[in-house]
């Protein structure tokens, strides 16, 4: 069993997808309980394209066309819905908050399987690590995730510094990081996604930093070419979204990053010592 969202972006990998495309996408991973439903009409009044455009999509998919693809969403979404129904071992039908939780562990599943293949966090790891400063991004919903990367990432990085505020002093801090010699930025961007995220980002990019993202989907607002984009869904079945999949990506990239820093085991030693000495915590 997976989420409507995580089923649609296993069904989008490894399909190399046009801009248009793109949007198409992130349109249906967006209404993904509504996706199996749309017709190509609807579909494409809602991503803003033509509805040829929604044939080619389907077809770029390895689809005959649209009505094809849509069956396939129904039928995975019939699926998924006898799954959930059978409930647990025990027969008895999953409630809404057992819904959320399995469906958050279906992401979890998802992302690990994405980690399979380890070369895209190595790479992003490198890229955080090299900076000197590393500025990290999140704004309103994902600044939790910045917030808790740049906590941990500042115990064995020499310099991070946390972007958390948008407008003008976004661009001001920006500045003063690439100033002082910052050649990469982390972006945690998480839905609803904050056009002040996208403004910074198309700002740090002309400034010459290499941007890493995390993001809900690979097909998110903030995708860009140009940056590194690791994905990881949000739970999207309560009134609140859930970030336990771009949390734990944090987590693993954080790892990554110590991979390139020769001198981050010796910080966290040193930064335990200080911490006993002070009586920083009850254990």
């Amino acid at each position: 069993m997976g989420s409507a969202s995580a089923r649609l972006l296993k069904l989008f990998e490894g399909h190399r997808l046009t801009p248009t495309q793109r949007r198409i996408a992130h349109c249906m991973v967006r209404r993904a309980e509504d996706a199996p439903f749309l017709s190509s009409v609807e579909l494409a009044e809602l991503a803003g394209v033509s509805q040829p455009s929604v044939t080619r999509f389907a077809v770029a998919l390895g689809f005959d066309g649209y009505p094809a693809l849509r069956r396939q969403l129904r039928e995975g979404e019939q699926g998924a819905q006898s799954a959930q129904g059978a409930g647990g071992a025990d027969g008895e039908a999953y409630n809404e908050y057992q819904q959320a939780v399995h469906a958050e562990i279906d992401n979890l599943r998802h992302l690990a399987a994405l980690l399979a293949d380890p070369a895209p966090v190595e790479r992003a790891g490198a890229l955080l690590a090299a900076s000197r400063p590393l500025p990290v991004l999140g704004l309103r919903a994902a600044a939790a995730q910045a917030g808790g990367f740049a906590y941990f990432a500042a115990k064995v990085h020499p310099d991070v510094r946390l972007l958390d505020e948008g407008g003008s002093m976004l661009v001001d801090r920006i500045d003063a990081a690439v100033r002082a010699g910052a050649s990469a930025l982390l972006c945690f961007a998480l839905p609803r996604h904050p056009r002040e995220t996208l403004e910074g980002l198309e700002y740090a990019r002309g400034a010459g930093l290499r941007v890493v993202t995390v993001a809900d989907s690979a097909f998110a607002p903030v995708a860009h070419p140009d940056d590194l984009l690791l994905p990881a869904a949000v739970g999207t079945g309560l009134a609140f979204d859930t970030a336990c999949a771009p949390m734990l990506l944090g987590r693993v990239l954080l790892e990554a990053m110590c991979d390139g820093l020769p001198d981050a085991q010796a910080r966290l030693e040193d930064f335990d010592v200080r911490a006993g000495e002070r009586g920083l915590f009850a254990e």
